[in-house]
């Protein structure tokens, strides 16, 4: 990673300047990794997509998941991590597969996982989601593991995502034993430490398209 990539510090700052630095660092660091995934090539994508769907089902077996259970997953967009062929694994296992449901504002609703041809893209650079939600943000509570995007994570498991803090807020809906994995490139993940707000939620654990670990 080059110096000009790496999170400046913050600065010490009180009150409302604070907040306003610690929200520039973010959204400066969050147009330098939007920008080199958007180097990607078509078959880094593709090729990234069934390593995260590998690692996942590996995943999977050493939490001892059955059919049945209840997995919280998300619908990757272009450039993400790709997400699509894993939610098919998932499906195929019997897992039940929820799925975030966004509506106005930060509403938090979750809808299920029944197919690709199910979803729906409700808003324009929005992700595909299933056509109708089925429960609040209180339905997280039945899942055993949750996979949330993110841009880059650091070792201390926080996470940098594209800002608005839905999944900040969402997972303090999770069980207290749920497994969080937050989901990167190889290269996004071992950060040096993120720009963080006292609501930032971390999470406790990573996976890439080559390996996943706590």
């Amino acid at each position: 990673m080059s110096h000009e990539d790496d999170p400046h510090p913050m600065p010490e700052i009180a009150g409302d300047h604070a907040d306003e630095a610690l929200e520039h660092a973010k959204d400066a660091l969050r147009t330098t990794l939007v920008r080199r995934r958007r180097q990607q090539d078509a078959r880094r994508l593709a090729t990234s997509a069934c390593g995260i769907a590998r690692q996942t089902t590996d995943l999977v077996a050493s939490l001892g998941l059955q059919a049945g259970d209840a997995v919280a997953a998300y619908v990757s967009r272009k450039d993400e991590p790709g997400t699509h062929p894993t939610l098919d694994v998932l499906h195929d296992a019997g897992l039940e597969i929820l799925l975030p449901v966004l509506g106005a504002a930060l509403d938090r609703r979750w809808g299920h996982y029944t197919g690709m041809a199910d979803l729906a893209q409700r808003a324009p650079n929005r992700p595909l989601e299933p056509v109708e939600s089925d429960g609040g943000p209180e339905l997280l509570a039945q899942a055993r593991l949750i996979l949330v995007p993110a841009l880059a994570v650091d070792d201390e498991g926080y996470r940098l995502g594209l800002g608005g803090g839905w999944y900040d807020r969402t997972l303090l809906h999770a069980a207290p034993d749920a497994a969080v994995f937050a989901v990167v490139y190889d290269e996004e993940a071992h950060h040096a430490p993120l720009p963080r707000a006292a609501h930032d939620v971390p999470v406790g654990g990573v996976l890439t398209p080559t390996s996943w670990w706590t």
